[in-house]
């Protein structure tokens, strides 16, 4: 069963002369929770092995306050090709206006090539807030207190 549809945002976007005749980003699926980013290469760019290049989108956007938008890598990508995103979620603040550029790194072992219009990452919006510190003398418990990394095992 379907619930009702979540708040959606109006972002403003503009268009780069670089992304002429691309689509904007777009979702895939109905429930899909990243709208997928194209590559606005003028010519295919070449990732080697270990290397990072940045992509550029062609777009810029209007991120209302008190949101953000994090660039975060396809899994088919990912798992087929090794090509990920080297600061994975890379959070797009509201106060930045200029263009969306998608820095990406092969991992794998072969040369990958981006081509135009390549669906490269994926766009979420979320929501979020201003903390402000309270410095206190120490912290309250907890159940888990104090463990970390690995604390609750692999099973």
């Amino acid at each position: 069963m379907i619930g009702p549809m979540p708040e959606t945002l109006r972002v403003d976007v503009v268009r780069l002369p670089s992304s002429a005749g691309l689509p904007l980003p777009s979702y895939q699926t109905a429930g899909a929770a990243g709208m997928d980013v194209l590559a606005a290469v003028e010519n295919d760019l070449r990732i080697e092995p270990g290397s990072i290049e940045r992509v550029p989108t062609g777009l810029l956007i209007g991120i209302p306050i008190g949101w953000e938008a994090q660039l975060r890598p396809r899994s088919g990508l990912a798992v087929q090709h090794a090509i990920t995103l080297p600061n994975s979620p890379a959070t797009i603040d509201s106060d930045y206006r200029g263009e969306i550029v998608v820095p990406l790194i092969n991992l794998g072992r072969q040369a990958f090539v981006v081509e135009r219009g390549m669906r490269i990452a994926q766009l979420v919006f979320g929501r979020v807030g201003a903390a402000e510190w309270s410095e206190v003398s120490e912290l309250g418990p907890t159940a888990r207190g104090g463990s970390g990394f690995g604390h609750t095992g692999l099973r």
